[in-house]
């Protein structure tokens, strides 16, 4: 039998050999950097080598019989993953892949994982699962591979790339399949080359690693710009390529104008939007029969699903359990107060350590829909996010269990006990991983979770200061009454915007305000809602617009930073996003996307420039009268001006 296992690799090996010479001769097997062979040896070399033969030769048959370019195969020891571009034949496709397998024939034959990448598909294979993963530590990461023609009217062609680059940079994430191919014509009218690009992604990432993948690699490819006429920049799960000749066909283009297009007012962004419930009323007798029938179900299992425990991905956890831990919900054992009630440390009989949050201003409405609305909340996993551990409730007491995080809220590293522990890139870190955080709830879910209430003291931070959001969708357990146009509003003054907070019109858009207002308490050191006296009365935000417009940037620095830790020019550019953030109305601030872009990039043009003087709310004690979405009067205890550079 082993005998027999020998003569089918060296039949597999042959095969690939005869039919992979001639490939290279192909401009797309052109290899990008170098093979990567894993450092680790397998202990069962022939067994090994058999399964990883059974996983190349069923992904080649994927290729090549059902017309896939992408495909991944699973054997008991080997997980192996190819992906060609998808400009590439059926035939060019697998002649690629061929070309891969005979290079990676150069590792040792005990190799436990090796990667190769070329211009037209790249092929990988591991001992352990790397589905997943968007990195291997075995090419060291990230990479470009400039080319060497250079190109005629440099400024231009360099323009009109770098706006393709940005714009598949922002699109692909975006598109099923995690792929684009599109060209630019150069503009103005004043010559030069077109601009031909193409991004992908593996398609067992999900967006969000994909826009982080795509995001260092566009980073990298700006390098190749200045010089070059073509250029390269990969990484394990993405590839970017762009040049100033066609290496597609024209009918391989894709069109990506309807993932770039923004918000209109009133208007969610993306495919995901906020549900919206809808009552079909029918006229049939025997339709409305059968809806109250079915209601009546729905009704019954809601109250009973406080005892069956059956929210998917939750564990429901024993009320008398919780008041241990919490030594009955001690003073002592608060961690914070908020809107939605108090969080307390609390330690399990396991010991393990959690933040126990006993729900106050909960709706009726919430209570019936509890399972649902902890389902939502459990469903949404993202590294930047709180983790919901559990529930507890018994129909009048309503708890939730999340991950406990020893480092608290950032607000008290910004202005509180523990301010100026942070150092200038912490605080750029934060500031990313909230926005990555945000567009993940904006974007990335099945439903569009609208926080309403993003401030610092909402912003948890991990054993290594890595940004985590809290009460993202406790908004949508509020009363009715108190969602709106009173000063309990599911927002908190200072961070809120104005639209939301005057006019009650709720879009992403009121988040991405209330995010630029963290931005500026996080590079000032100071609160938003605080007053500075001298020299003159002004609010943080009033403040941030007028260093800008002075280009007066580095004042709003905090003090406590060591000016040798952060650049000019990167203050700048933090201090426009946050402005940019913060624009009225509310359908000219970006998109969290968008926003993740550009602090992901140290490219000062694709920082989009605030146009107007942001909107505040300045004073909270007056009252004003305003229309509701329901056009009756109602006093609302805020009122807010476009202020002046005073």
């Amino acid at each position: 039998m082993a005998g027999s296992g020998r003569r089918w690799w060296l039949a597999v090996a042959m095969l690939v050999v005869s039919v992979s010479e001639l490939a290279f001769s192909d401009p797309q097997t052109n290899q990008i950097g170098n093979l990567g062979c894993g450092p680790y040896h397998v202990t069962d070399v022939p067994d090994y080598n058999r399964e990883l033969n059974l996983s190349l030769a069923d992904l080649r048959n994927q290729l090549s019989s059902d017309n896939k370019r992408f495909a991944t195969s699973t054997q008991p020891a080997v997980y192996s993953m190819v992906q060609c571009r998808k400009y590439l034949s059926t035939a060019d496709c697998v002649a690629c892949f061929d070309a891969a397998v005979l290079v990676t024939r150069n590792c040792p034959i005990a190799a436990s994982s090796a990667i190769v990448i070329f211009d037209g598909c790249f092929l990988r294979y591991r001992n352990s699962y790397l589905y997943d993963q968007i990195t291997d530590e075995i090419i060291g990461g990230a990479y470009r591979v400039c080319g060497k023609r250079t190109v005629s009217k440099k400024d231009i062609f360099n323009a009109t790339a770098q706006k393709l680059l940005n714009e598949l940079l922002l699109a692909t994430p975006r598109i099923n399949g995690f792929y684009a191919a599109a060209k630019e014509p150069p503009s103005g009218g004043g010559g030069g080359a077109t601009a031909y690009a193409v991004a992908q992604c593996a398609e067992t990432a999900n967006q969000s690693s994909c826009q982080d993948c795509l995001s260092i690699a566009y980073n990298n490819i700006k390098g190749c710009l200045p010089n070059s006429g073509d250029g390269r920049a990969v990484d394990t799960g993405c590839f970017l390529r762009y040049s100033d000749t066609p290496f597609f066909a024209d009918n391989q283009t894709t069109d990506i104008a309807p993932f770039l297009v923004r918000d209109s007012p009133g208007n969610s962004s993306g495919k995901k939007k906020p549900i919206l419930l809808a009552v079909v009323v029918g006229t049939i007798g025997v339709i409305l029969v059968l809806a109250a029938l079915f209601l009546w179900y729905l009704q019954s299992r809601k109250q009973n699903a406080w005892r069956r425990g059956n929210i998917l991905g939750a564990k429901s956890y024993i009320y008398k359990d919780l008041k241990a831990a919490t030594n009955e919900f001690s003073e002592e054992n608060i961690l914070g107060k908020g809107g939605f009630g108090d969080v307390y440390k609390g330690t399990l009989q396991s010991g393990d350590v959690v933040a126990v949050k006993k729900l106050t201003t909960i709706s009726s409405r919430a209570k019936a829909n509890f399972e649902t609305e902890i389902s939502l909340i459990t469903n949404a996993n993202h590294p930047n996010l709180i983790r919901l551990l559990g529930y507890s409730g018994n129909g009048k007491v309503l708890i939730l269990v999340y991950e406990y995080m020893a480092n608290s809220s950032l607000d008290r590293y910004i202005y509180g006990e523990k301010r100026g522990m942070l150092n200038w890139k912490q605080r750029v870190d934060i500031i990313l991983g909230t926005a990555k955080g945000l567009a993940y709830l904006h974007e990335q879910l099945d439903v569009c979770i609208i926080h309403r209430d993003i401030k610092s003291s909402n912003i948890l931070l991990d054993d290594e200061f890595q940004p985590k959001i809290a009460d993202f969708g406790l908004a949508r357990l509020l009363p009715e009454n108190k969602s709106h146009l009173t000063t309990k509003f599911a927002g908190t003054l200072g961070y809120t915007a104005p639209e939301y907070a005057i006019h009650g019109h709720l879009s992403e858009k009121v988040d991405i305000y209330s995010f630029g207002i963290v931005i500026l308490e996080i590079i000032s050191g100071r609160r938003s809602s605080d007053l500075q006296i001298e020299p003159v009365t002004e609010y943080l935000l009033e403040q941030a617009w007028k260093f800008y417009e002075n280009d007066e940037h580095l004042r709003l620095v905090d003090n406590n930073l060591d000016p040798n830790e952060y650049e000019a020019e990167e203050v700048k550019r933090m201090l426009e996003i946050a402005l940019v953030c913060t624009q009225s109305p509310s359908n000219i601030r970006p998109s969290m996307s968008e926003l993740v872009v550009m602090l992901s990039n140290t490219d000062a043009s694709i920082i989009q420039k605030p146009q107007n003087r942001p909107t505040t709310i300045t004073d909270f004690n007056k009252r004003i009268h305003t229309i509701t979405n329901t056009s009756t009067l109602t006093n609302a205890t805020i009122s807010f001006s476009r202020f002046s550079g005073r």
